[in-house]
């Protein structure tokens, strides 16, 4: 499909930028209606191996004649960058069905959570998910690189911009994550800001990666389904660890000019003193920048790194765009067209001090709601606003990030809710009580760390520590485990018995003992 925004007039594009979606919309047409000829994706395990738009189509049509799944059913998603991973989601969306990214690096409690929440019965596994799949026999589990019977095409079934097509979850803060459910327009809904963030992405030559991996909305739709939707090539190459060394000699080979960065792997590039000139687009989101890393990626690069804020509720809000407007430090960027985004007090009335960021109903890559959770999605909105959770003010259009309204942790990019990793802690017989917080970090921008009273008959040791974290990293998820243990006799509650978190933050910023 074409670019939604086609000149750098940013004052103009917000005045005359309206949603205008058609009744019958579907993902999978979206990012394969194109020159069966052209570049969708290049692999890269070694070298690249590019894969046309009539190769990927193909895959997409027989896997999806393997899956069998009737309109509506969920389909586990639990591979990392691939061809075969588009090709799942794609498969997925032709079915009237909804895909659930899941990620590689949950363990088995993260990924029960999540496969009993959707009510998943098939996955499509790479061969490594398959064997995290074990523990779930139930489980249907289709493996592409398996092979695939030869197929005639997959005619795509009907659906609308408001048919659920994907849950993602997000964080969960007071409690299991949610899965929040978004409809076909999600895509649509998230071009205007990609589209920003890389200045004007679709010119020729545009070839687009991202270490972010796309079981999460920021390698999904941030980069993977909007690059395929715009016929931009985007390069599936995700590393087991982020290398910077390998990062400049994969830039290289496939030629790529457009990269979103979490700010973690920017800071990890800074520190390796690798720069990367011939790159036409930097962007970054997750995490803000200061003026120190947007001095050194104008020095790394020759060009300004374009901040972007969202979530996974609704994505690509606000953004930086240094073909049509000068960054200002400590700002996300401004409003993207479409968007309207504002701070508001708590009568839900935009102010002009601080207050909470917050984004009018009706945005193109707004969620349907969470999935099976009413009262929850009645809570994210005041009015006719979603409240994000975030605190912030803005000045002459620019948005200024301020703080967390609640207790999500923010490390190397993720958003990490405490309640899961502390129910997960809570299962092993050494804790009585536990509290989980972010402490803040150079690198990661906050770690996991977990204050643990424990139960009668236990010590507290580095041995004991070190079996809690493996404990955590084994069945929750490898990328929330507690980074650091501390154990107290007793933990900050309230007098209905819950654990103050913001004391244990204060806690866990100054490493006081608490008296």
């Amino acid at each position: 499909m074409d670019r939604l925004l086609t000149h750098a007039d940013y004052d103009r594009l917000r005045a005359e930028f309206r949603w205008q979606f058609p009744a019958r919309l579907n993902m999978a047409d979206q990012c394969l209606d194109h020159d069966p000829v052209g570049i969708a994706i290049i692999e890269h395990d070694g070298q690249p191996r590019p894969v046309t738009i009539g190769e990927l189509t193909a895959m997409t049509d027989r896997l999806a004649h393997a899956l069998a799944a009737a309109p509506g059913d969920r389909i586990g998603i639990l591979r990392t960058q691939s061809a075969w991973t588009a090709a799942a989601h794609l498969a997925v969306w032709k079915s009237a069905a909804i895909s659930v990214p899941l990620f590689k690096l949950f363990g088995p409690e993260a990924l029960a959570l999540r496969l009993q929440d959707a009510g998943i019965a098939t996955v499509i596994a790479d061969p490594e998910g398959r064997e995290m799949l074990r523990p779930f026999p139930e489980l249907r589990v289709v493996v592409p690189e398996d092979g695939l019977p030869e197929t005639a095409g997959f005619p795509t079934r009907s659906t609308g911009p408001d048919d659920p097509a994907v849950i993602i979850y997000t964080s969960g803060t007071t409690g299991a994550p949610k899965g929040a459910l978004h409809g076909h327009r999600v895509l649509t809904g998230h071009l205007p800001g990609v589209e920003m963030s890389h200045d004007l992405l679709g010119q020729p030559g545009d070839v687009i990666w991202t270490p972010a991996d796309w079981a999460w909305i920021g390698g999904l739709f941030d980069v993977a389904m909007p690059a395929l939707a715009l016929g931009v090539p985007v390069v599936a190459a995700r590393m087991p660890k982020f290398d910077p060394a390998a990062v400049s000699r994969l830039i290289d080979d496939c030629a790529i000019r457009n990269v979103f960065f979490p700010p973690t792997a920017l800071k990890m590039l800074k520190a390796a003193d690798v720069r990367v000139p011939g790159l036409r687009s930097v962007a970054s989101g997750g995490e803000t920048l200061g003026a120190e890393m947007l001095n050194w990626g104008r020095d790394a690069f020759g060009l300004t790194i374009n901040e972007f804020y969202g979530q996974t509720e609704c994505n690509m809000v606000a953004s930086g765009s240094g073909a049509m407007f000068a960054e200002r430090p400590g700002a996300i960027g401004r409003a993207v067209p479409g968007f309207d985004v504002q701070v508001v007090d708590s009568d839900g009335r935009p102010t002009d001090g601080e207050g909470d960021i917050a984004v009018r109903r009706g945005a193109g890559s707004m969620m349907l709601g969470y999935w099976q959770k009413p009262d929850e999605t009645a809570a994210k909105f005041r009015g006719d606003w979603m409240i994000t959770g975030d605190r912030g003010i803005i000045e002459d259009g620019h948005i200024r990030f301020v703080g967390r309204d609640d207790d999500v942790i923010t490390s190397a990019g993720y958003r990490i809710g405490p309640s899961e990793i502390e129910d997960c802690l809570l299962r092993h017989p050494a804790v009585a009580q536990v509290g989980v917080v972010g402490k803040p970090d150079p690198l990661r921008t906050e770690i996991v760390k977990a204050y643990i009273v424990l139960r009668a008959g236990f010590q507290p040791s580095d041995e004991l520590a070190a079996e809690l974290q493996a404990h955590a990293r084994s069945q929750s998820a490898a990328h929330s485990y507690p980074r650091e243990i501390a154990f107290l006799d007793a933990l900050p509650m309230t007098v209905t018995g819950k654990v103050m978190r913001r004391e244990l933050r204060k806690l866990a910023t100054t490493e006081e003992t608490p008296t």
